[in-house]
C-alpha cells in the first residue's frame, strides 16, 4: 500500500503572487474553531487530556495516532469513542494527508498524538532535511532546509487551516532539576522545557499548556482570558472544552471553508470564477485548507487546486 505522502502535492517552493489589495476594515470577531496544543513528557496525561478536550469540542472526532496506538486504549472509557488512523511514517506530507482524509469524511476535530513525530520521527522534517543535504548538497545541512522548511511550513499551515477543531499534544525534551520536596529534601524532578518540534511552534496555537509527571496542566498561552494562566490538577478535559467553545463561539458566524472548496470544484466553474475565488481565499487565509481532489482522491490544499485547476481551464480555451 502506498503511503499518503505519495498522494499529496509537493508543497510549493515558489514565492506566491504579490498581495495588491492593502484596504483597511474594521475588525469583526468571528467564530472559530478550536487550535489548542498540550507539551509534556511521558506519562505526563497528553494522550488522555486530549482525547477529553476533543470528546468536549465535538461529537465525532478523528485520532491521528503515531504512538502506536496508545490513544485507542482509551476508547470506550467514560464514553469517549473515536476513530484512529495510525501512521508509521511521518512524512510532514502524510499529514497533510491525513488531514485532508478526515476534512473529507467530515470530522468535526481532529487529535494529532503527537506533532512530535513530524519533526523527528521517521521521515520527519529533521531526516528530510538530511537526505536532501546528504543527496543534493554535498551534505550542506543548510542546503538541506531549503527542502525541508517548505515541507514542515506546508505541514503547519495544512494543521492550522483545518475546518474543524484542532488539538495536538506534543512530546517535550526533558531535564532534571534538583527540587525541594515536601519533607525538606531535595529530590530530582523530570521538567517538560519545550515541545519536541520546530522551536516557536506553540505560537502557532491560541492556547499551549504544559503538563508534569504529576498530571498538573499549566497553560502558558492562551489568547482565551478564561484560561490564561491557569494551574489546574488533574484537568478535566470537558470543562476546558466548555470553556474554549464557549469563547471560540462569542462572535458573528464565520465562512464555512466548505463553501469555497464547493466553489473550487464547481463543474460549471471558469477561468475568471477560479481567479476571484482565488483573491477571496487569499485575503481570508485559507489557502491551506487541506481536502481531497474529487477527480483523482489525492490529497492537496484549497489553494493548490484553484491554481492547478484555473491553468489547466485556461489552456483549454
Amino acid at each position: 500500500m502506498s503511503r499518503i505522502s505519495d498522494h499529496v502535492n509537493q508543497p510549493k517552493t515558489q514565492a506566491s503572487a504579490a498581495q495588491t489589495d492593502f484596504s483597511f476594515a474594521p475588525a469583526t470577531r468571528e467564530k472559530a474553531k478550536a487550535r489548542l496544543a498540550l507539551m509534556g513528557v511521558s506519562g505526563s496525561g497528553k494522550t488522555w487530556t486530549g482525547l477529553r478536550i476533543a470528546h468536549g469540542l465535538a461529537s465525532r472526532f478523528a485520532v491521528i495516532d503515531t504512538e502506536r496506538g496508545a490513544a485507542s486504549k482509551y476508547a470506550g472509557i467514560n464514553g469517549v469513542t473515536f476513530d484512529a488512523l495510525q501512521l508509521h511514517n511521518y512524512d510532514p506530507r502524510n499529514l497533510i494527508g491525513a488531514l485532508a482524509a478526515a476534512a473529507n469524511a467530515g470530522y468535526e476535530a481532529v487529535l494529532v498524538d503527537s506533532l512530535s513525530h513530524f519533526w523527528s520521527g521517521t521521515d520527519g522534517t529533521l531526516e528530510q532535511v538530511d537526505k536532501a543535504a546528504k543527496a543534493r548538497f554535498g551534505n550542506n545541512t543548510f542546503g538541506g532546509w531549503k527542502e525541508g522548511t517548505p515541507l514542515q511550513n506546508a505541514m503547519v499551515d495544512a494543521l492550522l487551516s483545518y475546518p474543524g477543531h484542532v488539538v495536538a499534544t506534543m512530546r517535550a525534551h526533558t531535564e532534571w532539576s534538583l527540587q525541594t520536596n515536601a519533607n525538606g529534601r531535595k529530590e530530582p524532578v523530570r521538567l517538560g522545557t519545550r515541545p519536541e518540534q520546530r522551536r516557536g511552534v506553540e505560537y502557532e496555537f491560541d492556547v499551549v499548556g504544559q503538563m508534569d509527571t504529576d498530571n498538573t496542566l499549566t497553560i502558558i498561552k492562551s489568547r482565551c482570558p478564561q484560561l490564561h494562566a491557569l494551574v489546574i490538577e488533574r484537568p478535566d478535559g470537558l470543562d476546558i472544552a466548555k470553556t474554549m467553545f464557549d469563547w471560540l463561539n462569542d462572535g458573528a458566524t464565520g465562512i464555512d471553508p466548505s463553501v469555497y472548496i464547493d466553489r473550487a470544484t464547481a463543474e460549471n466553474a471558469t477561468f475568471e470564477d477560479l481567479g476571484q475565488l482565488r483573491t477571496e481565499v487569499d485575503s481570508r487565509g485559507l489557502q491551506s485548507t487541506p481536502f481531497l481532489d474529487p477527480a483523482t482522491g489525492t490529497a492537496t490544499t484549497l489553494g493548490d487546486y484553484i491554481r492547478t485547476r484555473g491553468l489547466a481551464l485556461k489552456a483549454a480555451q
